[in-house]
């Protein structure tokens, strides 16, 4: 009598409980972090105001909590579309593609925004790799790990042809190389620097890393 996979069912029930747990309280633990501020912005936001919403990194990120609902609804109505034309995985796909569109838009655009500068100071660029790590700070860090995790995590899930690390990180560095040279172009107020690109890239690497269990699968 086999036994070795009673015990194996009941612990991938556990490890999703714990997992779900997490994810619970680390969703709960940021939404009590940022809610005074994303309060601050409501007002603007609803009442369809630019000017304190979405020039404001606080009102981005409320217009993006507010559009959940309709991201899913859109991946819903994609699936279903998909799964009545019998196409495999159409619910991967759809999530994939509203995923990478949802999770690395609006974070552009946040790199996008103009300084108080913009228009009359020009174009600054820091090409010395490792310098501008210094001034960025945790919290300049992890945003910029974040603007192109969205991109990383997702694409390899959708297009077998980029599920590779290799490739995300090329393709992630590509993308913040664009994002930087808009910067400069269009005189932002930003400093275009190499860091961008290789916090940017580097964050899409370990997005697609975490994903890794999906796309590996898609690639075979």
């Amino acid at each position: 009598m086999n036994h070795s996979a009673s015990p194996s069912a009941p612990s991938r029930r556990t490890r999703r409980a714990v997992l779900v747990s997490l994810a619970v309280l680390g969703l709960a633990g940021t939404a009590s972090a940022v809610r005074r501020p994303l309060l601050m912005a409501a007002p603007r936001c609803l009442a369809g105001r630019w000017h304190g919403c979405y020039d404001t990194f606080n009102g981005v990120v409320l217009m993006m909590l507010v559009g959940l609902p309709l991201a899913a609804l859109v991946v819903w109505a994609l699936a279903h579309r998909r799964r009545a034309a019998g196409v495999t995985s159409a619910r991967r796909r759809s999530l994939a593609e509203v995923g990478m569109a949802y999770g690395t838009v609006p974070m552009v655009w946040l790199t996008l925004m103009p300084g108080p500068g913009a228009g009359i100071v020009p174009g600054r660029v820091s090409l010395v790799p490792l310098r501008d790590l210094v001034t960025m700070g945790p919290v300049g860090i992890g945003g910029n790990l974040l603007i192109f995790a969205a991109l990383g995590f997702f694409a390899p899930i959708r297009f077998a042809a980029l599920a590779s690390v290799p490739r995300i990180l090329a393709l992630g560095a590509g993308c913040s190389m664009l994002v930087e040279t808009a910067q400069y172009v269009l005189r932002l107020d930003r400093v275009s620097s190499v860091d961008d690109v290789l916090v940017n890239a580097t964050g899409a690497g370990l997005a697609a890393l975490a994903s890794r269990r999906w796309w590996a699968t898609t690639r075979s």
